[in-house]
């Protein structure tokens, strides 16, 4: 049935508006008009349909034929006998082609009140839940729902090819509170392409804009979001879950081995692998190796692999070089299963000017500030956020949460938090904005800080919070409700580059530089430390590990195993970046995978030995972590001996753990007789020795068991005579 056009097509104006793609309210001209006395009229903007019919949706009957009211595509008509609204679909035909589709422009909103409220509040913890893009079905119509905040957007057009990434064709309804555009795109699936085209405040068409809470997006270097919906998987970690809490605490062992996914192990013709292999191999040598938990570099989508992740735009997408999001999922289990941890990196310091991404959203700074003064890191030519801002801070803390609940990962390592407590961070006077009391502490970022860890520990049982914080800010790891700004843990950066700077001193000159390794005990609980040597000391110039060692090839190695006993020996959680472990010679390079075949050489395997003894040690050793992080679990028995290089310390646990003495020789000379106090007689025994010939050393040694005369020295009760080997940590037990 036909009907001519008896009831007023919208102004002139407004059609223009529509069909030039400048109307930033749709829905009051799109869809169906009338009804409750009025006639109906349903108003359509198709331009590539040369006809368009209005059918009843239950029962398929044709209720109207549209009049093309303008050339380019807008249809307009009366629904005739008709009073009320009704559920209608839309027939369309060009040439020989015929389709039908349902008309988004029916449809009611997308977000409720309350999603309304909370995002208003800043208090949206599950905003990841509601915005974005996910699977709905509204009114018995299956179809996908995009929301997006874009406050200051003149207009705002879920595009893709679907649509020919055409902005005329899907305007998104505005939710005046927020600034919340919303859209439900009935008959869309998963697996659906898709970016936002915004015009912004000033009536620019932007660039489009990939989706900020998308959960995948395309391998880059292309750059649409897809639709994924939430990422679903069936957990098997419970077992995990339910002891992740005594696993992770300040009493407990924590040795992690630091990865990047695409560097770590490549496939034989040099292609990178996806999660699955990554988790069947990665989980048997963590396991093997004897460490604690895993930590990935950020695995938030990034544009510039050469990044590494720490520039990201898919803050909510697990990238896409290793596959899809529920594979990324079955990583995570995979690791738990073995009781392994995973702990990522998260960077909610800044992020990439890129222009697909945050900046300038809405064609003003939204998530970042305006000012570069305090809106912009030069270092890194990247963008602050402005965490001052309610909904950003809410963005950001929505993500912590997202990564800590819905992927269980067990830990956040937040990265560069120093440039974003301090506002002179890398900024010359005149560089920077004081705060409203004149100082340079960012008020705003510090407030954020304590608010996600207050979030995070409250929502989330058994999960931690590590800060990578180089400065002497205070309490960065003390509970907010005590001053501090709440993380679990923080990276002791002081004592690694202090004790890397004395390692990598020739032998001789070390007596001159004792102090390097002895002042970190000073500070050394004021905060919960883990000991890092990560992936920042082997990139840019700075070489391997085993490279910043002294002396000829049998040095370097003795040199390494003597440090790494040092370290797994002295207070402190410890983190090891992949490759460490076994010498890796060349520095590390993200494009290609560790030179494995290293291991063939005895000195390599003998070190990868030794880093898997002192994780055996450190784990079955109560002294060596069970106060890691309390000042009662350490004490000095010879600080001071600088002339020979030699430190001896105690460590010590509560209850009747045996204690465990540590020394070290960090000289190449072999000591015969040298007298340390110890806190008990009887026999002790030489559990570890960095020089045992299995490892590569020299094999001087003790024999394995030292009996303790009751003579004092040092200040305790008895002593023993040792023969400390060249370059090399001794750690002792009682025999009981």
């Amino acid at each position: 049935m036909t009907t001519a056009l008896t009831t007023p097509a919208p102004s002139a104006s407004e059609i223009e508006a529509v069909i030039r793609g400048r109307h930033g309210n749709p829905f009051s001209v799109l869809g169906m008009f009338g009804g409750d006395g009025s006639p109906l009229v349903v108003h359509v903007f198709a331009p590539d349909a040369a006809t368009v019919t209005v059918l009843d949706a239950e029962t398929g009957a044709v209720a109207a034929d549209l009049v093309r009211v303008h050339p380019e595509g807008f249809f307009a008509g009366e629904v005739p006998g008709r009073s009320a609204r009704f559920a209608y679909r839309l027939r369309q035909t060009a040439g020989d082609h015929i389709w039908e589709r349902d008309d988004p422009y029916r449809f009611g909103a997308v977000l409720g009140e309350l999603d309304e409220y909370l995002l208003g509040e800043g208090r949206h913890l599950e905003l990841y839940r509601r915005v974005g893009a996910h699977p709905t079905t509204l009114d018995g119509v299956a179809g996908i729902a995009f929301s997006v905040w874009a406050p200051n957007a003149r207009r705002v057009s879920v595009v893709g090819h679907f649509n020919a990434w055409d902005g005329r064709r899907h305007p998104m309804r505005r939710r005046l509170g927020v600034g919340v555009w919303e859209l439900f795109i009935p008959g869309l699936e998963t697996g659906t392409l898709y970016k936002y085209e915004i015009v912004g405040v000033n009536g620019e068409v932007l660039p489009l804009k990939a989706d900020p809470m998308s959960f995948a997006q395309e391998h880059p270097p292309e750059t649409a979001s897809i639709v994924t919906g939430l990422p679903e998987h069936v957990w098997d970690d419970e077992a995990w879950l339910a002891k992740r809490a005594e696993r992770q605490a300040l009493s407990a062992p924590m040795s992690v081995y630091e990865v990047h996914l695409g560097s770590w192990k490549r496939g034989g013709g040099g292609e990178t692998l996806d999660y699955e292999a990554l988790a069947d191999l990665l989980v048997d040598y963590a396991t093997d190796m004897g460490f604690t938990h895993i930590e990935l570099l950020p695995i938030s989508e990034h544009p510039f692999t050469g990044s590494w992740g720490y520039q990201p735009i898919g803050l909510f997408a697990p990238t896409s070089r290793f596959g899809p999001p529920e594979a990324f999922a079955r990583f995570v289990d995979r690791l738990h299963q073995a009781d392994i941890g995973l702990i990522i990196d998260w960077v909610p310091a800044h992020f990439p000017s890129d222009a697909h991404g945050l900046v300038r959203f809405d064609g003003t700074a939204l998530y970042e500030h305006e000012d570069p003064r305090l809106g912009f890191h030069r270092d890194w030519n990247t963008l602050i956020y402005n965490f001052g801002r309610l909904e950003v801070a809410n963005f950001l803390e929505a993500n912590a949460l997202f990564w800590l609940d819905h992927y269980h990962v067990d830990a956040l390592r937040v990265d560069a938090v120093a440039s974003m407590i301090y506002l002179d961070y890398s900024r010359e006077d005149g560089e920077w904005i004081p705060n409203r009391y004149g100082g340079n502490e960012n008020l705003d970022a510090t407030a954020f800080l304590r608010e996600m860890n207050t979030r995070v520990y409250e929502r989330i049982p058994g999960v931690q919070t590590i800060a990578e914080e180089s400065t002497a800010f205070p309490g960065v790891s003390r509970p907010v409700d005590a001053g501090g700004l709440g993380f679990g843990y923080k990276w002791n950066m002081g004592w690694m580059h202090d004790t890397l700077d004395y390692m990598s001193l020739d032998p001789v000159h070390r007596k001159h530089h004792h102090d390097r390794m002895t002042f970190g005990i000073h500070y050394g609980f004021t905060e919960n430390f883990v000991l890092p040597l990560s992936h920042d000391e082997v990139v840019h110039g700075k070489g391997s590990m085993l490279g910043k060692m002294p002396g000829d090839r049998w040095q370097k190695f003795a040199n390494l195993r003597a440090y790494y006993g040092f370290m797994w020996t002295h207070p402190g959680k410890k983190l090891l970046f992949m490759g460490g472990e076994f010498g890796q010679e060349r520095e590390w390079n993200h494009n290609q995978s560790l030179d494995w075949h290293l291991l063939d050489d005895p000195l390599h395997s003998g070190l990868q030995s030794a880093v898997r003894d002192l994780n055996r040690l450190y784990r079955s050793e109560p002294a060596l972590h069970e106060r890691d992080c309390d000042p009662a679990g350490f004490e000095w028995i010879e600080a001071g001996d600088a002339e020979n290089s030699v430190f001896v310390y105690l460590r010590k646990a509560g209850g009747d753990a045996r204690p465990v003495v540590v020394v070290c020789n960090m000289t190449p000379i072999v000591r015969h007789g040298y007298r340390i106090g110890l806190p008990e007689g009887g026999a002790w025994r030489e559990v570890l020795n960095t020089d045992a010939e299995h490892y590569g050393g020299s094999g001087v040694g003790n024999g394995g068991v030292i009996t303790a005369a009751d003579q004092g020295w040092h200040g305790r009760p008895c002593s023993a005579q040792l023969t400390l080997p060249p370059l090399a940590t001794l750690v002792l037990t009682p025999d009981r």
